[in-house]
């Protein structure tokens, strides 16, 4: 059965409405962590529905129910369509992600995503893979660093950042987290914690690539889904969010031009459903802090004539 406290499940009620679940439908759960996203579908399906769920995370798999409706896939959802053909499944009725790091994730010392507990700084989703967090910091040049937190942790003081952790790097040990912040303390700004965790939030999303595993998941979306079916994708960062939502409105990543003397109409498949999007309700939000950044952005695949 599902471990509870392993993560609580953000917007379920509204996930399982904008997925707008046919009972014999097969879906897609990008991201299962505690399989409270999953739960809700499962429960929605009937016995011939299907659900296919993906975690890179193998801590995932403890928390996999019981139910022959489910298919578990322990790769990135970056393989998405390579991985549902495996299965023989071509198309699907819904897709769905939480992006959101799982409260397990961070609550587990040695895994090295919270600035709380002492670890080595690892940061890596899946154990399989060999860049850490430590690689990061002790191999990036000067200028890949600054651009990093710069754009992934919106850090004040990225170039003084990058700076000194070239600096202190081959005087000092950056391998443990203690060992990471103590190295930087004279430069922090403002509150530690929160500087920290911006700093640590854009070693995660560069260790897993997040936005780059997040592109190659969109661009896989329209085909995927049967005409009327539904994505329904959670973002927690500023830039998962645009790509999500300039992904739904044009089909593509980037913002378009302004030139009258151009006409660059995009063919979309898809068709934006949250012309907002829906955010946590207070109450939500007050049962899990957690849950203050989440947005989520509902899409349905067109009928093309």
């Amino acid at each position: 059965m599902v471990n509870e406290p392993y993560h609580i499940p953000v917007l379920l009620k509204e996930t399982i409405e904008g997925l707008s679940i046919k009972p014999d439908g097969i879906y897609v759960d990008c991201t299962f962590g505690g399989g409270g996203h999953s739960k809700g579908i499962l429960q929605s399906l009937g016995a011939k529905g299907k659900l296919v769920a993906f975690d890179q995370d193998p801590d995932a798999r403890e928390n996999l129910p019981d139910d022959e409706r489910l298919v578990f896939v322990s790769h990135n959802f970056r393989h998405l369509q390579r991985f549902l053909r495996l299965e023989g499944i071509m198309a699907v009725d819904g897709i769905m992600a939480d992006l959101g790091v799982s409260s397990h994730q961070f609550d587990e010392a040695g895994r090295g995503f919270s600035i709380r507990h002492n670890a080595e700084l690892d940061m890596r989703m899946d154990p399989r893979q060999k860049l850490t967090a430590f690689d990061v910091v002790q191999t990036y040049t000067e200028q890949q660093l600054h651009k990093l937190f710069e754009q992934y942790g919106e850090v004040s003081n990225s170039k003084t950042l990058a700076k000194t952790i070239v600096q202190v790097r081959n005087v000092a040990s950056l391998k443990t987290i203690d060992g990471f912040k103590n190295a930087l303390r004279e430069i922090v700004k403002g509150n530690p914690n929160k500087y920290f965790a911006q700093v640590f939030q854009a070693l995660r999303i560069e260790v897993n690539d997040e936005l780059g595993a997040l592109k190659e998941m969109l661009q896989q979306i329209p085909s995927l889904l049967k005409p009327g079916g539904r994505v329904a994708i959670i973002t927690f960062h500023s830039l998962e969010d645009r790509l999500v939502k300039n992904f739904f409105r044009r089909g593509s990543f980037d913002e378009p031009e302004e030139n009258p003397f151009i006409n660059t109409e995009q063919v979309n498949e898809l068709k934006i459903i949250t012309k907002k999007p829906i955010f946590p309700s207070e109450e939500e939000m007050k049962q899990n802090p957690r849950s203050r950044s989440a947005k989520l952005r509902v899409a349905e695949k067109v009928m093309m004539v």
